[in-house]
């Protein structure tokens, strides 16, 4: 399958860095946010400055969307259930589905919805993107990580990547993807939730004395329930999640750390909502998790 016409679901850091890339390397007409007509018209004239320079973007409403050969799921979790009306008309039997979603479930929600075969299981990995308002910052864009599991349509695989070499997006062919996403979903549930609840950034996270021990307490919580479940994570992994930090803007913070700024809610619930529930389905302990939960709980309590 040749792709040529993509479509973006969100138009957050990630959204608007994925699609300012597309534009650039295969033409402003090749990508679109598709979204519901309020946000249409809140953003239809919008202009954003990304790095510095100014860009504009197609937008379309979901019901004027026609399907496009890979749509790419880019909203926070809290938006995802709402997403998944509005891309149905962006959707046909070829179309596929590609979630950079935080976390580890978007792609079995997608699925659930609209069939796993046409999904290619993907995770976002090293970008630093920091967006506040219409403006999109980062020195690092990273790499989609990307690859299939059983129920797969082997061509998704095959299409996205001869789509990607074409365009220059980077990428990484993952022999084990489930691995790959737990991975980034230990990585995020320390530094995300740390730098919302320490309000500071991919440095202070390291070098602030106990935003570290919440680091790596958060993420070795992770790690344990993730080898009760059979993945196989490592100590080694939860030193990589520190190197991957230490490349990052160290004046940068990752998304829940934006959200405390922009009073937001955040995706506690997925991060460390989730490893609760999971610590208590498997018997493990998670304290430094409730902390956190409870922690980030008020501060949305207080700007809410």
């Amino acid at each position: 399958m040749n792709i040529l016409k993509v479509s973006i679901v969100g138009m957050g850091a990630l959204g608007l860095m994925y699609a300012n890339h597309i534009s650039k390397f295969a033409g402003s007409d090749a990508v679109s946010f598709v979204m519901d007509e309020q946000r249409l018209l809140k953003y239809k004239e919008q202009a954003f400055q990304i790095n510095g320079e100014t860009a504009k973007f197609n937008m379309v409403s979901d019901r004027e969307a026609t399907p496009a050969d890979l749509l790419i799921v880019a909203v926070k979790y809290t938006g995802l259930h709402a997403a998944l009306d509005v891309m149905k008309s962006s959707i046909d039997e070829h179309t596929i589905i590609m979630s950079v979603l935080n976390g580890i479930s978007s792609e079995e929600i997608i699925g659930e919805r609209y069939g796993a075969n046409r999904i290619l299981y993907t995770v976002a990995l090293g970008m630093d993107a920091m967006k506040f308002g219409d403006s999109l910052q980062y020195t690092k864009m990273g790499a989609l990580h990307i690859g299939t599991v059983k129920d797969n349509d082997p061509e998704v695989l095959s299409s996205v990547e001869a789509y990607f070499d074409r365009i220059q997006m980077p990428y990484v062919e993952e022999a084990d993807i489930l691995r790959c996403m737990w991975f980034k979903y230990m990585l995020n549930v320390g530094i995300n939730q740390v730098c919302m609840v320490y309000d500071t950034t991919y440095s202070g996270a390291i070098c602030q004395r106990d935003a570290y021990r919440s680091l790596i307490a958060t993420m070795r919580e992770v790690l344990a329930i993730a080898n009760a479940k059979g993945i196989c994570l490592t100590e080694t992994d939860i030193s990589q999640c520190i190197a991957i930090e230490k490349t990052l803007d160290p004046n940068s913070t990752p998304s829940m750390g934006q959200d405390r700024i922009n009073k937001k809610p955040s995706e506690v619930d997925m991060f460390a909502g989730t490893v609760i529930r999971m610590g208590e389905e498997l018997g493990i302990p998670v304290p430094e998790n409730k902390y956190i939960y409870e922690t980030v709980k008020q501060i949305e309590q207080e700007y809410a």
